[in-house]
């Protein structure tokens, strides 16, 4: 199975969009009946009967078992074939990268979690290949059926994959990595690599995944520092790709004001300042579970710590992630007015915080967006977690293949 390149690339012909429609339905529902399909995507019975036999004879869709029948002949059920085709997914996080190996059911048939390198460099994209290429040769599977690899990874990537920007938190310089992420992987590898950016990974992910079909207009809040865009399904990536950085920032600016303005237009940290926060209320005296975590070494501290602490009830670690989801709230309620979402998923690790934080979000967007935007907008941690970058490619991988089906 050749798939050629990614949908962002082009506009869909009329037969992709109608094999998109109609694999989707099936993945979601199957086994399903065609009459069923043809009532889900809005497309004749004679179209969608002509596209599933195709399906069938490449050995995409299988028929299985008779539906219920309210008279007449039984309608005969198809669902995906699972084993047709195999996808690698890669995912960067905050703390950690994820790799999984999915069927075309997006079941995961491997998965594996690593450390990451603190910091953005070429060795983490090494550490990235590394990690698809040992899920690869763990999996018990047919090698021959993987169709292709989803990197995600933060920052702006050139249309093609070619090159990746980082922008650094509080006015430090970005990172250019001029090495080609699809490059590396795909001679690495030796099959098609979809690169994209993280936060647009996870939009996809959580909606193609987990949402409920009719939601049309979303956006995931990927650590505070950057966001998926969804507009009628579809990622909005902007003129050159680089949509949904979150912050300004200035090289000229002294670092003290660009934390100054963190909250409001600037860049902030990964995890919105909490680590930062943290420190600041213990040199002050404050006590905390924290400072037992590290030994006295506030240096030490790190956003694992204040989750720690957060789920053993610590009065400072709940104080510092109600102030960061407050922080966050009124950058997202400026967000839901300026693009009136359904709904905004908080992700990328952020999360793990709980209930301190996101109720903090929540009743932090309700008070500072206009009422008929704050009334509508839900407002959810992310259904796959630290799994949600990694799903998410595989999720645009899927996509294409379905589309070229």
């Amino acid at each position: 199975m050749i798939i050629r390149q990614m949908l962002k690339d082009r506009v869909l012909t009329d037969k992709e969009r109608k094999n998109l429609a109609i694999l989707e339905v099936v993945r979601k529902n199957g086994p399903i009946s065609r009459t069923d399909i043809s009532k889900l995507t809005e497309l004749n019975i004679v179209t969608v009967s002509n596209y599933v036999n195709h399906y069938i004879k490449k050995g995409l869709v299988v028929e299985g078992d008779l539906d219920e029948s309210t008279g007449g002949r039984k309608p005969v059920l198809v669902e995906l074939n699972p084993k047709a085709g195999y996808i690698v997914g890669v995912g960067l996080n905050m703390m950690s990268m994820v790799g999984v190996l999915v069927d075309l059911e997006i079941n995961v048939v491997t998965e594996l979690k690593r450390e990451r390198l603190p910091d953005n460099s070429e060795q983490v994209i090494q550490q990235m290949v590394d990690l698809a290429a040992e899920i690869i040769q763990k999996a018990e599977i047919d090698k021959s059926r993987i169709v292709g690899v989803g990197v995600g990874v933060p920052g702006i990537i050139d249309e093609r994959g070619r090159t990746i920007r980082w922008p650094q938190s509080l006015g430090d310089k970005d990172i250019s990595i001029c090495t080609s992420i699809k490059d590396t992987f795909e001679k690495k590898l030796g099959i098609p690599a979809f690169v994209e950016n993280d936060a647009n990974a996870a939009v996809l992910g959580e909606k193609w995944l987990g949402l409920d079909r009719d939601v049309r207009h979303m956006v995931y809040m990927f650590s505070g520092v950057g966001c998926g865009i969804l507009i009628n399904e579809e990622i909005y990536r902007g003129a050159t790709g680089a949509a949904g950085e979150l912050g300004i920032t200035s090289m000229r600016a002294t670092r003290d004001f660009t934390q100054k303005i963190a909250t409001q237009l600037g860049r902030w940290e990964m995890d919105i300042g909490m680590v930062r926060h943290a420190r600041e209320r213990l040199d002050k005296g404050e006590p905390s579970l924290i400072k037992d975590y590290v030994k006295g070494d506030l240096d030490k501290i790190s956003f694992k710590d204040i989750v720690r602490a957060v789920k053993e009830k610590d009065a400072l670690a709940i104080k510092v992630a109600e102030q960061a989801g407050q922080d966050l709230g009124r950058k997202i309620a400026f967000i839901v007015n300026l693009l009136n979402p359904e709904v905004v998923v908080i992700g990328g690790g952020i999360e793990d915080c709980g209930a301190a934080l996101l109720d903090a979000v929540k009743s932090t967007v309700k008070e500072w967006a206009v009422e008929e935007a704050a009334t509508q907008v839900k407002v959810i941690p992310s259904a796959f977690g630290e799994n949600a970058v990694a799903l998410g490619v595989v999720g645009i991988v899927a996509r294409e293949v379905f589309a070229q089906a």
